[in-house]
């Protein structure tokens, strides 16, 4: 294990970081210093991704398991206390995408994505805030700029997302007693698998197709570019560290500054 880094000594749970953005925040704790329990739905890319980790000087352990079942995360906080002793920060990141409006969403599909995205971030709040609590530690809920501001045809998504903005607020009132910081990210369009997926949907289904949809939707951001997943993990780190000792209940957002501007440009100025 490294001997030096912000989070040196410190345990994370990284619910989702087989892939995507949680591997990216599962990463950057392990290279400054932590160790890391990673989890994700099957076995072979958990335990591809804990190689990694293990490849790069860190310490990791591997979990998988649906998230929408608490005994999944009886097996990750049982593997964190065997492997490390100790958890001191939960990153809760598992979740899915759905699409459909109010007449084409299933009721299938609404309770799956409620199951993983919602009840799968409440499970494993649960589950590790005891240990949590014992450290003062902390809790960053992966959540998305659509639970603030919303596409059409994702209406099952949206609601989970402004539903973990919800269960944050409440987390961080309650845990302030114990030390305990709670905080969502809002994550814009970032370059994950579930991206990719979307946009191969949405296009001619090639990969120059999927390329370009990527591009346009980067360029709706004043950054005009997707982001990285390491990107979401750095403020995941930082929100971890004492360096945010004050912050608590917030929304952050990390998603190239789309919310902050107006969908229409003001006309050209007369010459």
């Amino acid at each position: 294990m490294k001997a030096e880094g912000r989070h040196a000594g410190h345990v994370v749970v990284v619910t989702g970081s087989s892939s995507g953005i949680g591997k990216g925040v599962a990463f950057t704790f392990a290279k400054n210093g932590a160790s890391v329990v990673v989890h994700g739905l099957t076995e072979g890319p958990v335990t591809d991704t804990v190689v990694d980790i293990r490849a790069i000087g860190g310490l990791a352990v591997g979990v998988h398991g649906d998230v929408a079942e608490a005994s999944t995360h009886d097996d990750i906080v049982d593997a964190a206390m065997r492997e490390f002793g100790r958890i001191d920060h939960l990153v809760a990141s598992a979740g899915i995408q759905t699409y459909g409006d109010s007449l084409t969403t299933s009721a299938k599909d609404f309770d799956r994505v409620f199951a993983v995205n919602v009840r799968g971030v409440f499970l494993a709040v649960q589950a590790s805030i005891p240990q949590i609590r014992k450290n003062k530690g902390t809790v960053s809920i992966i959540s998305s700029v659509q639970g603030v501001a919303t596409q059409k045809n994702v209406v099952g998504y949206s609601m989970s997302k402004g539903a973990l903005n919800a269960m944050a607020r409440a987390f961080a009132v309650d845990e302030a007693e114990h030390g305990v910081r709670v905080n969502v990210i809002l994550p814009g369009s970032i370059d994950t698998p579930m991206l990719r997926t979307s946009a191969r949907q949405w296009s001619d289904g090639t990969d120059a197709g999927e390329a370009n949809v990527i591009r346009d939707w980067g360029l709706s951001s004043p950054l005009r570019r997707v982001g990285k997943p390491e990107e979401v993990g750095e403020m995941c780190s930082f929100l971890a560290s004492g360096l945010a000792s004050f912050v608590t209940g917030a929304e952050i957002r990390v998603d190239g500054g789309l919310l902050a501007q107006l969908g229409e440009d003001l006309p050209a100025s007369p010459d």
